[in-house]
């Protein structure tokens, strides 16, 4: 890892401060010293700042109380490893070295912008330590010293200096004559631990300061429900109380009540552990103790609770403390194994991917599940350790496996939030990752949804830091009580896993079923892959399948085991066998189409959740050779071959020499069409004398191994022969010439339609339904994807009169608006024309004119608008750049410029103009303002200092002709024709003196 550094300007505002603190990067197991103020310099009695950085690089406890080196060092390397905050009271020697004083350090940990964890740590000056300290006019100086005489604050003050209970020590002196008086009186004592939840991000939140006034106010209410000598601060947010149990019910639910309340609403959840002091030999201490694993029975619970001991909660801190103590032992002496639980491609059976997974095989307590051990290293902020011993065994695995010529798949491993904590987890990865000489893209890193939504912000950056490194990003156990969609907004994923919980309720009924299915097209809209993890049963696999997961994982194909079972398996010939990697692609493709994507229905009486999977039939072929094979189709696929060739047909290949297979001739020879040219095919075909059926044909995509092609197959509809009608679905494939992303098939008579949508991107079959009263359908659905602007002029354009009308005068009627796709709003244009001889059935299409419609008005804009900077410029010979920006969208264009800034050589259009500055900036800006320039030229302070203001200001320096040059920007806000733009110069400084 690399050392941290400050910019030159950072540095020196920070170094200037009067504050004593320091800043520090633990890097290689080494504290580095970044930044030392002058108010460390002051209290340390440095006056060469660079003697200072030298002794805190090399010699940092030289001038600490030799009985305190060794406790703080501790502290200090403990902060350091796991994480969590930093205090420390320690003894110094006075600058003259006459003496001693007392220091008070206080730290925590914060992450830079690229996610580099620093140190920052604060001192203060307790005053002098005297030996004598009962001379000493101060209580707390007396109390310091006292506690530093005795090597611990808590043996020698005899109460807490926050808070003003008993120390520990003194408690435990009280506590054992009390509980003797109350046992003397019939009485029956109980002991009471307490402990915040969350404190540590509390103080990360709201400052150290507000967390003391929380402490404060909580040991107020201790004291009032159970008298000041009753209780004690054992550190931190930790508290004891021993009292009579009887009505210690009344007395906990009175206390979390005014819980709620204290510190002004800021406050926390408090647990409270319980133990009934019922035996007499057992001594203070340990009541304690067992009150502590009651606390911590719930640790896990973001709530308030009391909680009382059983025999149980020791049992489980016995076993608690074995893992933290043997972990170490555990991964040296291999106890820890890593197991490999096989991926299946959907649509190939092969194995895609592996999921590394540890078990703890220990010596004297045998087998011990992943619930038993990870939870507690991940509390304890250990996990790093386990994971990065699976990192280094898959590695290993992937090039025995490469060395016994097995294909390679990708691995992945899952990773916890304390992981990040803990390290650089993700330079860690990446170092390990290149020194084995695999590809980072076979590597698949696992991050939970709890993770992420624990701390959003810094979990976005690290998994960018991933992604951006090459590393496949997945999201694990989603839908396990902590979803929400808004993360997929904001993040990226290459692929998600569906909670096992899904599958456990695979034979509760279908609304499981409709929530996996949506949840599976939802992430295919996104263009993240997907696997569903539990599957145990057939049924499970094939449902999967058809509503388009396209990778499984479970005990139906595989109990994770080790890489020698997997050798050995592949040996014996039963090991599921290795996907090409070069079909991942292809197969990645036919395992994505969602067989129930086609909504529509063939019955009018039909409707919610019954008939959600009583959808169109589909299937899918491959063809090669002489023959086409199914490899996927729907329920409702099989139900139809059944009823159109008996009871007793089944789906079998088609041999293209027999044209009587399945439809017949014409359905074979689209076939073969869709497979030569790629178009999508509308086939009529009939199956009786008197019955047709209509479908349409989808290439997917081409094995590039094996050069089988995979086409989808939908029944549209199966129709009776009617004079009446004068088309077929086919003449829809000749009414309209352009690529329409909507067809509708409208009877103008009684406004019954049907919809046909594709996209052309995907490759994939898309939505079809039939409806009736399609032009009102039409103006209610506008309100839903139409443009804001544009929905009343829609409604007033698109009637089913004005249709007709246009259709009759001119023989096609189009309408220019804009749909919201993708969340913006884009051109398209509607066109309708009759359908040739019947001229009771039109058709009408979309199509997607935005390009060209963005062209007209870019080129109209910068008319009207170089026009405006024409008048500007005129006003002024100093600009050497205009700019014009869109407030919302951020799209700018320069409007003027001089030569000398064309020489910079930065874009003159664009969509994110704030963005490509601050990263034009790098080349552009002079070494020194770029901080500045990158911290406050944002969109944001453009337009909250204008609004302010009337205008933007913000001066630097860019490197014109390589050569510093003062420049001023200025930024304000012009409206012309009814639009709002951000007009930009840069003004050229050269006869100023440059401020900043």
């Amino acid at each position: 890892m690399e050392k941290y550094a400050f910019s030159s300007e950072e540095q020196a505002v920070m170094e200037r401060s009067r504050m004593p603190f320091a800043i520090y990067q633990f890097i290689d197991k080494r504290v580095c010293t970044l930044v030392l103020s002058d108010g460390f310099c002051s209290l340390f009695g440095y006056e060469d700042r660079a003697q200072a950085y030298y002794d805190m690089d090399h010699d940092m406890y030289r001038d600490t109380h030799p009985d305190d080196v060794a406790r703080i060092a501790n502290a200090a390397f403990a902060f350091a490893t796991q994480g969590g905050t930093y205090e420390a009271i320690y003894r110094t020697k006075d600058k003259d070295g006459s003496g001693y004083k007392i220091v008070h350090a206080m730290g925590e940990h914060v992450y830079t912008g690229t996610g580099v964890r620093l140190a920052h740590v604060w001192y203060t000056d307790e005053g002098s330590y005297v030996e004598n300290a009962v001379t000493h006019k101060s209580k707390l100086n007396q109390q310091l010293n006292h506690a530093l005489h005795e090597e611990s604050i808590l043996q020698a003050s005899y109460y807490d200096y926050l808070t003003g209970l008993p120390s520990m020590t003194y408690f435990f002196e009280l506590a054992e004559a009390g509980i003797q008086a109350i046992r003397r009186a019939g009485g029956r004592p109980a002991i009471l631990y307490t402990d915040f939840c969350g404190m540590k991000f509390f103080n990360r939140k709201h400052g150290f300061a507000e967390g003391d006034a929380l402490l404060k106010a909580f040991s107020k209410e201790l004291a009032s429900q159970f008298s000041n000598e009753n209780c004690s601060r054992f550190g931190r947010d930790n508290f004891a109380v021993f009292c009579e149990a009887s009505e210690l019910d009344m007395r906990l639910s009175g206390l979390l009540d005014r819980c709620r309340l204290i510190n002004h609403g800021k406050n926390l959840p408090v647990r409270v552990g319980v133990y009934l002091g019922e035996d007499d030999a057992v001594t203070m201490s340990t009541a304690c103790d067992r009150a502590k694993y009651a606390c911590d029975a719930t640790r896990n619970v973001y709530a308030s609770r009391v909680t009382y001991y059983d025999q149980g909660m020791q049992k489980d801190a016995e076993s608690h403390q074995y893992i933290i103590d043997n972990l170490d032992r555990a991964l040296e002496q291999e106890w820890v194994k890593v197991y490999y639980q096989p991926i299946v491609r959907a649509a190939s059976g092969k194995v895609c991917d592996e999921e590394a997974l540890a078990r703890w095989i220990d010596p004297q307590r045998g087998f011990l599940s992943p619930a038993e051990f990870i939870p507690i290293l991940e509390e304890s902020k250990l996990i790093y350790k386990l994971d990065l011993y699976v990192v280094d065994h898959v590695l290993q695995k992937m090039r025995d496996q490469q060395a016994l010529g097995l294909h390679l798949d990708s691995q992945s491993v899952n990773l916890s939030r304390a992981d990040f904590e803990a390290c650089d987890i993700v330079e860690e990865i990446r170092e390990r990752v290149d020194r084995a000489g695999i590809a980072r893209n076979m590597l698949n890193i696992e991050i939970t949804e709890s993770a992420i939504a624990s701390d959003f912000h810094f979990m976005r950056k690290q998994i960018e830091r991933f992604r951006s490194l090459g590393f496949n990003v997945w999201m694990d156990d989603f839908g396990s009580g902590y979803s929400s969609l808004d993360v997929l907004n904001s993040l990226h994923f290459d692929l998600i896993k569906f909670d096992m919980h899904f599958l456990r309720r695979f034979d509760e009924g279908d609304k499981g079923k409709i929530i996996l299915t949506e949840l599976i097209k939802m992430a295919l809209g996104l263009g993240i892959d997907t696997i569903c993890e539990g599957v145990e049963r057939e049924d499970q696999a094939k449902f999967l399948m058809e509503v388009g997961c396209s990778k499984l994982q479970g005990f139906y194909y595989c109990k994770p085991i080790s890489l020698e079972q997997i050798v050995e398996r592949n040996r014996q010939g039963i090991q599921i066998g290795y996907e090409n990697p070069a079909e991942s692609g292809y197969y990645g493709t036919l395992g994505s189409v969602n067989l129930y994507d086609l909504s529509a229905v063939a019955r009018d009486d039909v409707s919610g959740l019954d008939n959600y999977f009583n959808t169109l039939p589909t299937a899918i072929l491959e063809l090669q050779d002489d023959r086409a094979c199914y490899v996927r189709y729907n329920k409702s696929y099989e139900e139809f071959v059944q009823r159109a060739f008996g009871q007793g047909a089944v789906i079998n290949g088609i041999d293209y020499g027999d044209t009587q297979a399945q439809y017949g001739s014409e359905f074979v020879k689209a076939l073969l069409r869709c497979a030569h040219d790629g178009n999508r095919v509308l086939v009529d075909e009939r199956i009786s004398a008197t019955s047709k059926v209509h479908s349409l044909l989808r290439r997917l995509a081409v094995n590039p191994v094996t050069g089988t092609v995979a086409i989808a197959v939908a029944v549209l509809a199966v129709t009776e022969d009617d004079p009446a009608l004068g088309t077929t679905y086919a003449h829809i494939a000749n009414a309209l010439a352009a690529d329409y992303f909507s067809l509708y098939y409208v009877d103008m008579e009684d406004d019954d339609f049907i919809e046909y949508a594709s996209d052309a991107s995907r490759q994939s079959l898309a939505a079809v339904r039939r409806g009736r009263d399609f032009f009102g359908t039409a103006v209610r659905e506008a309100q839903w994807h139409i443009y804001e602007a544009d929905r009343v002029s829609f409604a007033h354009a698109f009637s089913k009169r004005r249709v007709a009308k246009a259709l009759n005068t001119q023989g096609t009627f189009t309408l220019t608006y804009r749909l919201i796709m993708d969340g913006k709003p884009k051109y398209v244009n509607l066109k309708a024309i009759s359908m040739g001889p019947d001229d009771s059935h039109i058709v009408i299409g979309v199509s997607n004119v935005d390009g060209q419609m963005r062209h007209q008005e870019a080129l109209e804009r910068l008319q009207r608008e170089r026009a405006s900077f024409a008048r500007i410029n005129a006003l002024s010979d100093d600009f050497i750049c205009i700019y014009t920006v869109d407030p919302v969208t951020e799209r700018y264009t320069e409007c003027s410029s001089t030569l000398e800034y064309d020489k910079l050589g930065l874009l003159k259009e664009g969509e994110r103009f704030f963005e490509e500055s601050r990263q034009n900036g790098l080349t552009a800006i002079f070494e020194e303002d770029l901080p500045l320039f990158c911290e406050r030229f944002t969109l944001e302070n453009v337009l909250r200092d204008i609004e302010r203001d009337g205008m933007y200001v913000l001066r630097y320096r860019l490197l014109i002709n390589s050569m510093p040059t003062p420049v001023c920007l200025k930024a304000a806000i012009i409206e012309e024709q009814g639009e709002r733009r951000i007009i930009m110069g840069v003004i050229l400084e050269e006869h100023r003196l440059f401020s900043r």
